[in-house]
């Protein structure tokens, strides 16, 4: 199987690569960290001058009709640049709920907006007793003559704070663990009865906690058979994710190579003693298996095989979560003190990591879930 990327492909990178290069250095980074929204608009706006938004989107909904390579090599970028913006808040776990349950007439009036950079979205799904099980949901959602009204609680809601609209995961019958009676409802992030409470997260990204008061919704495709249409959104979210992870992984293996070579002790770089390049080779291997895995969950994204894409997703979830770990104890022990200061980078990067480990699951959760299927590639 050929893993070269083509020529457009290769352009996307090198062009989002020499953008963040040039305009998301480190202090610039924590310029954009101290702004209210948390992050760069101009950035933003940058982003949806080169198409990212459009990206993952169909052309009939005015899309670019990009397939989940292009998002990989978007997001492993990103993950490069510790970038703040809400591209996954929006585009990927928004504008997915939107391709997997909106109906055209939705898709139509809101894809278009987060192509051009004008509509943010998120994704309100976790609930303060949820931990990473999606079909336990709360907050109910009841008829209002041919709408919906929502009352309940959300926690950790990505970029909830910044966004225009909300994608909230309501339930509209059963107990609070049935995977039946789950939907997925679309209200205006400033309507009647929404209260936010956006804070900054552990790696400098931001989040809020929202509640709903009876608030006016509209249902994405069928309010009592959603959770498929979640799974999709979140299996379809992790692919992504774990790129991004590579990202991170690699600008952490090159900081420390790089610390290694300049960092002299005994008159001599410490990159020298073998110990030292042990561990340094630890971090380069367990960074190419994660992206072993990462690129079959990036091929797996758009499966219409639920039951193999979710494998699949769980075994990428599992190893960037195992890798995560080990290239990021490496790089801050690597690195000595300077490695646990604000002030340099490589502490910032294992933060974004830890993070990216416990969204939807972390590597426990997922190897446990692997192993109840039955493994990666079930016996004949």
């Amino acid at each position: 199987m050929d893993f070269d990327l083509t020529d457009e492909q290769s352009m996307l990178k090198d062009s989002l690569d020499r953008l963040l290069k040039d305009s998301y250095g480190f202090e610039q980074r924590r310029k954009h960290m101290a702004d209210p929204a948390g992050y760069s608009a101009e950035m933003w706006n940058a982003y949806a001058e080169m198409g990212l938004m459009a990206l993952p989107f169909a052309e009939e909904d005015g899309g670019l009709a990009g397939t989940p390579v292009e998002t990989m090599i978007v997001m492993e970028s990103l993950g490069r640049a510790l970038a703040l913006e809400p591209y996954f808040a929006t585009v990927i776990l928004g504008g997915g709920a939107l391709k997997a349950a909106g109906s055209s007439d939705q898709k139509a009036e809101l894809i278009p907006q987060i192509a051009d950079g004008s509509l943010k979205l998120a994704l309100a799904h976790t609930e303060r007793n949820s931990r990473y099980d999606l079909h336990h949901v709360e907050t109910q959602a009841t008829k209002d003559g041919d709408g919906w009204r929502l009352t309940g609680q959300k926690s950790v809601v990505l970029h909830g704070e910044a966004a225009d609209r909300l994608i909230v995961v309501a339930r509209t019958g059963g107990d609070i663990r049935d995977e039946n009676g789950i939907g997925l409802f679309l209200i205006d992030a400033n309507a009647d009865g929404v209260t936010r409470r956006g804070y900054a997260t552990q790696d400098g990204s931001r989040a809020a906690e929202i509640s709903l008061d009876n608030v006016a919704a509209e249902a994405l495709g069928a309010p009592e058979n959603g959770l498929p249409a979640l799974r999709k959104v979140v299996d379809g979210a992790i692919a992504p994710l774990a790129a991004e992870s590579i990202g991170v992984m690699s600008a952490m293996n090159e900081l420390t190579v790089d610390y290694l070579k300049m960092r002299k002790q005994f008159g001599v770089p410490i990159g020298a003693f073998q110990v030292l390049q042990h561990k340094a080779v630890d971090m380069y291997v367990a960074i190419e298996q994660a992206r072993s895995i990462t690129l079959y969950a990036t091929m797996m994204a758009d499966s219409d095989d639920a039951e193999a894409r979710a494998q699949a997703m769980h075994a990428a979830k599992a190893e960037i979560g195992r890798g995560g770990r080990i290239v990021g104890e490496n790089a801050i022990q690597l690195h000595g003190g300077v490695g646990m200061t604000m002030e340099y980078a490589v502490g910032h990067y294992f933060k974004r990591m830890t993070m990216i480990d416990t969204q939807f699951g972390d590597s426990d959760f997922h190897l446990r879930a692997l192993a109840r299927g039955e493994g990666l590639f079930k016996a004949a």
